[in-house]
């Protein structure tokens, strides 16, 4: 048992000598890309919408080139719909606060101060709010009109729950012992519909793609 012991410290020594912890916050831009088959609403043409994100992170190297990461993240996932009614262009936006929590594998590569690196991982979200403004139109008083409200949920209908994958790349730059600095994109493709299918004879699946551009700094223990 003792050699077991033995066997598997001595394993374990080259990951504690090159591990690392890290601590870190980012902060940037979101472009948010909602896929839908509009079926019935023939009038509807959907579009990406922009906004931001923020969040912390922790990360673990075994290596200089080797980590894993776990972070959660505040994101916007925005888009707008727009249509014509007798002259008259509508548009609406549609805000809606998501809560991320990514795990990736980290890969790095280049000299010391200065690395490129790759993450791939999965995630799991939590839809928090939404809202929508913007422009509609009233049939009664064939009138357009402005409005700016929030969206209860719908428990039938909405799927708050989220899930897929993840990955990015960047350019991280350690300008002090301690100290290190991150530029990357990053992208969140959900595998899981934002609308539950509660109409039984039209499939309304619905997903959000989100690509983030984001920077910040990590603190090196």
């Amino acid at each position: 048992m003792k050699k077991v012991f033995h066997i598997v410290l001595l394993l374990l020594l080259p990951l504690a000598l090159h591990a690392e912890w890290r601590l870190g916050v980012k902060g940037g831009a979101t472009w948010n890309h909602y896929s839908i088959d509009t079926q019935y609403m023939t009038d509807y043409r959907f579009n990406p919408g922009w906004s931001g994100t923020a969040g912390v992170h922790a990360q673990y190297n075994f290596f200089d080139w080797l980590g894993v990461r776990a972070g959660a993240y505040y994101a916007q996932r925005c888009y707008t719909h727009t249509r014509e009614v007798y002259a008259n262009r509508l548009k609406v936006r549609y805000e809606n606060d998501y809560l991320l929590f990514p795990v990736t594998v980290n890969f790095s590569f280049g000299g010391k101060q200065v690395r490129g690196m790759v993450n791939v991982g999965v995630y799991g979200g939590a839809w928090l709010a939404s809202r929508r403004s913007g422009k509609e139109f009233n049939s009664i008083s064939s009138m357009a009109f402005t409005f700016s409200e929030p969206l209860p949920f719908d428990a039938i209908r909405d799927q708050r729950g989220d899930f897929g994958c993840t990955g990015g790349a960047g350019i991280e730059y350690r300008f002090h012992p301690h100290w290190m600095a991150q530029v990357e994109a990053v992208v969140y493709y959900s595998v899981i519909s934002a609308t539950k299918q509660y109409m039984r004879h039209v499939a309304d699946y619905r997903y959000h793609t989100t690509v983030g551009l984001q920077a910040g700094v990590s603190y090196i223990f």
